[in-house]
């Protein structure tokens, strides 16, 4: 097995964390086209998100036990794989039911590579040496979403939405040589567990009775909830509503990245500082507040997509004071099962998202309100979360 530097190390985990960001980024730019080209409802395109969101967490409850049990490398190579297989059949879907089906199966392969990053990150790290190595590779890997909707909106311009299919596979072929040839294994073998099924739903039951993992898994799992149903509505309110082209989708994108990344890196240097759990606090506080300007700017009407805009940056860039935090305090008091701890909370992550993202399409009234009101429910709900079940 191959050894990295530790800036090659750092590197290759952000890149497995990018599956997630590329999945869904590139093709955002595309809904709109999707929805013409199969002659069906924004509501049905959505469900590809949701679908892929579905299956990008429920594959975390498998790769979660199993890298407890053989390791962490078999199953993200099986993942990884498995992502690319899928990522060649939906470019080759000709019904949207199919893409749909495939999208679901490009979530399962996809989730084994940020779970099992962020498995061996607490492998390696204490907890808020890991909080900030996670927030670094959200730093790093902060180019993928900002650059995949340019990508992806050339790429549609160019060649069709096909083309987005066939790159996704491209990168999990690299990812899978970089995997193979890069990544050690980091888990000791006399740390691993049985992976059958009563002992996987034993520690799952563990973990759902410590109040403080729940608190923490839902306060990160519902402020992302929110982030996907930006991921589901803004494609439509900024292209459709709004009439911006779909290749320079990217642009408004960007600005959410953008911010996405100065918290990160703000983040990344005060946890050490002032502690993961107090910036996690001043983060949840952050999206409800956001979620909530949201609401009344897309009611109001009051400035336009600017209007919009604003409180959209300011939701998602709060993303990077409560997901490293939040995932750090969850797995502080289970590192003999770290991956299985991350994957039940992946998995509440993506279910929520899930159900965010299939709210906005089934609200869709052609304004940007129904999105905006996920948003801020969302939000409100993290910062509930924290607030009840988050030790003080």
């Amino acid at each position: 097995m191959g050894r990295a530097s530790p800036i090659g190390f750092t590197a290759l985990l952000a890149t497995l964390t990018a599956f997630g960001p590329l999945s869904i980024d590139m093709y955002l730019p595309a809904l709109p086209a999707l929805a013409d080209g199969f002659a069906t409802s924004p509501g049905r395109i959505q469900l590809t998100l949701s679908a892929f969101f579905a299956g990008f967490g429920v594959g975390q409850l498998v790769y979660g036990p199993l890298s407890d049990r053989w390791g962490r490398r078999p199953p993200l190579l099986w993942g990884i794989a498995l992502y690319v297989g899928a990522s060649l059949a939906c470019a080759l879907s000709t019904r949207v039911a199919a893409l749909i089906a495939f999208r679901l199966v490009q979530g399962l392969g996809a989730g084994a590579g940020p779970l099992i990053a962020r498995a061996v990150v607490r492998d390696v790290y204490e907890r808020d040496r890991a909080a900030r190595m996670l927030s670094l590779m959200m730093l790093v890997m902060g180019a993928a979403p900002l650059v995949a909707p340019f990508l992806g909106g050339q790429l549609l311009l160019a060649f069709g939405w096909r083309s987005i299919f066939g790159t996704l596979a491209s990168f999990g072929a690299l990812c899978f040589l970089g995997a193979a040839l890069g990544l050690r294994e980091t888990l000791d073998p006399t740390r691993r567990h049985e992976a059958g099924l009563s002992a996987m739903l034993a520690r799952y039951g563990v973990l759902l009775q410590d109040r403080a993992y729940v608190g923490y898994t839902l306060s990160s799992g519902a402020a992302y909830a929110g982030m996907f149903a930006y991921f589901a509505g803004s494609p439509f309110v900024f292209i459709r509503l709004y009439r911006v082209p779909a290749e320079r989708y990217g642009f408004l994108f960007a600005l959410n990245v953008i911010g996405l990344m100065v918290c990160a890196a703000v983040n990344s240097r005060l946890v050490l500082r002032l502690g993961a759990d107090q910036l996690l606090q001043r983060g949840v506080i952050a999206v409800a507040l956001a979620g909530a300007a949201l609401v009344v700017a897309a009611f109001t009407g009051w400035g336009g997509l600017v209007g919009l805009l604003l409180p959209l940056l300011a939701f998602m860039a709060s993303l990077s004071f409560i997901g490293a935090n939040a995932m750090a305090g969850a797995l502080a008091a289970f590192p003999h099962m770290a991956g299985t701890a991350s994957a039940l909370a992946g998995t509440i992550q993506f279910g929520l998202g899930a159900v965010s993202g299939a709210a906005v399409g089934g609200l869709s009234d052609g304004t940007a309100l129904p999105m905006a009101v996920v948003i801020a429910v969302a939000g409100l709900v993290s910062l509930l979360a924290h607030r009840l079940l988050v030790p003080a």
